[in-house]
C-alpha cells in the first residue's frame, strides 16, 4: 500500500555509461518529488523564502532494486510518513510504470530549521495539524515494514 504522489519520465542527462539511470539521479528524483509533499505542509521553497523555516535531510537510507533506463516512466510513491515535534521521517518508493518493478526506495530522516538561526525548531501548531490530518487519511496506506531509521524519531 502507499499514496501516489507523482510520475516522472527518465531523462538522457540522467543516464550513464553503463546505459541506465546513474544512482546521483534517482535521489535526485526522490528529492524533487518530496517537493509536492513539502508545499502540502507548508514547509517547502515557499516557506523557506518567506517565513525561513524549511527542513533538511539528516539521514537517508535508499536500495536500487532494478534499473530504469532513458525514457521509462517511474512513479513515485510514499510509503510511510510520521513526525515527532522536530523531525519528518518518511519512506518512498519507485516503480517503473510499465513493468511495475520496484526501482528503488528511500528512506529519509529531515529536520525542521530555523534558517536564519541556522538551529532545529519545533513544527508550528498549522504545521502539525497538516501532518496529522494526513496521516490520519493515509495511515491505513503505509507500512512500518523494513524501517531502518524508525528509532529516530522521538515521541
Amino acid at each position: 500500500m502507499s499514496v501516489h504522489i507523482a510520475n516522472q519520465i527518465i531523462k538522457k542527462e540522467w543516464t550513464d555509461y553503463n546505459n541506465h539511470m546513474n544512482m546521483a539521479y534517482y535521489i535526485l528524483v526522490f528529492d524533487q518529488v518530496w517537493e509536492l509533499m513539502l508545499e502540502k505542509f507548508k514547509m517547502g521553497e515557499m516557506s523557506a523564502k518567506t517565513t525561513s523555516m524549511s527542513t533538511m535531510v539528516v539521514e537517508t537510507h535508499t536500495t536500487y532494486n532494478s534499473e530504469v533506463k532513458e525514457g521509462d516512466e517511474v512513479e513515485v510513491n510514499l510509503t510511510f510518513f510520521d513526525h515527532d515535534k522536530k523531525r519528518l521521517h518518511y519512506k518512498m518508493e519507485m516503480i517503473e510504470k510499465s513493468s511495475k518493478k520496484l526501482s528503488a526506495t528511500t528512506e529519509v530522516l529531515s529536520l525542521y530549521i530555523n534558517l536564519d538561526a541556522r538551529k532545529v525548531s519545533e513544527f508550528e501548531e498549522e504545521k502539525v495539524n497538516l501532518m496529522d490530518d494526513f496521516i490520519n487519511l493515509n495511515s491505513l496506506k503505509f507500512s512500518n515494514k523494513d524501517l531502518i531509521l524508525a528509532n529516530k524519531l522521538k515521541k
